[in-house]
């Protein structure tokens, strides 16, 4: 399944219903029904955080909230416009995309897709569209609305023009041009949103792309619950500063140990490079790096590089002013989350009989994990985590970027109703605010289904 082209399929009967109020909307803003929808879901990583741009496996599924967008043809324009008013409507030429990375509105990830896929394609000049957008996926939550986003914004320009691509092209070249808006991720988001199939998690791995069905156990249930505490990580530098720490990391023990450190960017790179197991990767880390921050100073010492040498061959652009890394917390992380990766799949491929309480406990690890090392939590998550579990979760975790947004947790099915319920009262209910949030911040959710193009 991961090497078909788009799915293409005609709305069904229940699905018209849900669709009738957008197709309104774009007649009233256009004047003629959309031809095709185009949709790609959020997902919530169920365990794998921060690792995929380290080059390794991480354990997603897509949920049920999407965004879609309906869509006309337009032979010379893209137009942009949302069904929330919060975001303003564009306009630009279809062969004149520019983004700026400094631009952070709504409409520039749907630019990093078009962009996107007009370059893979090597066109120059195409046709554009218009096209009125709705999203379901609350928005700096975790849940990678923002990706979605570029994912159904490609798909839309695709089809529009005829280019033709498989799932997996797709998520490999939406993955890259997500860097437009200047976030430096690893492909995750985009593959499980395109690549996703009813009813089953994946393990998706990298470099090169490959995806892999999980069947979560019998009476796995999730639960999806959002702090509301807000964090854009295009934003701010926090998550490409975690992606340089990790890459530094790697550059000093592979110099260390004698290896090209420049040829080399990521940490599971350097593991294939000295092939150890990822517990030995785990004692060499504690064994080549100190606990106490690196200098800016220190590295350039320890790399025999000068400052501007150190730019080129390790910073981005958002972080050159970035002068303490914390490179033993951060390569910890990343080495004993991607060995919780694998054990995870394993108990999914054969459960032992408290299948649910050993899934929970990894999942438990990489929260503390996140919090602890990677300092990507919050303490709205943290306290949202702990209600979880106190209501019943086997299991419970922040997902997504982090610094606010969502945890996912794992629930016995015959569970769900009480935990939803416990979380309610005690995390939302106390707080007007979020009490009146409720009924979108917290929600059980099943494996979803990946993007689609419908067709009336």
């Amino acid at each position: 399944m991961a090497d078909n082209p788009p799915r293409v399929r005609k709305l069904l009967e229940a699905e018209h219903e849900r669709y009738a109020d957008l197709r309104q909307k774009f007649k009233d803003r256009y004047g003629h029904d959309p031809v095709f929808y185009a949709r790609s879901p959020g997902r919530v990583n169920l365990i794998g955080e921060h690792i995929d741009y380290c080059g390794y496996a991480v354990l997603p599924m897509a949920v049920e909230q999407d965004i879609v967008l309906a869509v006309s043809n337009n032979a010379e324009n893209i137009i942009l416009a949302n069904t929330d008013p919060a975001f303003e409507e564009m306009s630009c030429k279809a062969a004149d995309v520019t983004i700026d990375k400094s631009d952070r509105r709504w409409h520039n990830y749907a630019l990093c897709g078009i962009k996107g896929v007009m370059e893979h394609a090597g066109q120059t000049s195409a046709k554009g569209f218009n096209a009125l957008v709705v999203g379901r996926i609350p928005k700096s939550a975790g849940l990678s609305s923002s990706s979605a986003l570029v994912c159904c914004a490609a798909l839309a320009m695709a089809h529009v023009n005829g280019w033709k691509f498989t799932m997996r092209e797709l998520s490999e070249l939406t993955a890259k041009c997500e860097r437009y808006i200047g976030t430096e991720g690893g492909g995750m988001d985009q593959a499980i949103s395109l690549m996703a199939q009813h009813g089953m998690a994946k393990l998706i791995e990298f470099n090169p792309l490959r995806t892999t069905d999980v069947h979560l156990p019998s009476g796995a249930a999730f639960v999806v619950s959002n702090s509301l505490a807000e964090h854009n990580k295009a934003a701010t530098s926090d998550f490409n500063t975690r992606v340089i720490e990790c890459r530094i990391a790697m550059q000093i023990i592979a110099k260390s140990k004698g290896l090209p450190w420049r040829q080399i960017r990521r940490l599971g790179d350097l593991q294939i490079e000295l092939g150890a197991s990822l517990q030995n990767m785990q004692k060499m880390v504690l064994e080549e790096l100190h606990t106490k921050p690196y200098h800016k100073d220190e590295v350039c010492k320890i790399l025999e590089v000068t400052t501007e040498e150190l730019a080129e061959t390790s910073l981005s652009e958002n972080t050159l002013e970035v002068c303490e890394f914390k490179l033993q917390d951060r390569a910890r992380h990343v080495y004993s989350e991607a060995s919780r990766v694998l054990q995870f799949k394993e108990m999914c491929d054969n459960p032992p009989l408290d299948a649910l309480k050993q899934l929970g406990r990894l999942m438990d690890e990489s929260h503390a994990s996140c919090r602890d090392l990677y300092q990507c939590s919050h303490p709205e998550v943290d306290t949202l985590v702990q209600a979880c579990k106190e209501a019943g979760a086997e299991g419970s975790r922040m997902t997504g970027a982090g610094w606010g947004g969502c945890t996912v947790s794992l629930v016995e099915a015959n569970s769900v109703m009480s935990l939803l319920t416990k979380v309610r009262d005690t995390y939302y209910a106390p707080n007007p605010a979020k009490a009146s949030r409720v009924k979108d911040a917290l929600f059980a959710t099943q494996p979803g289904h990946g993007a689609m193009i419908y067709e009336d």
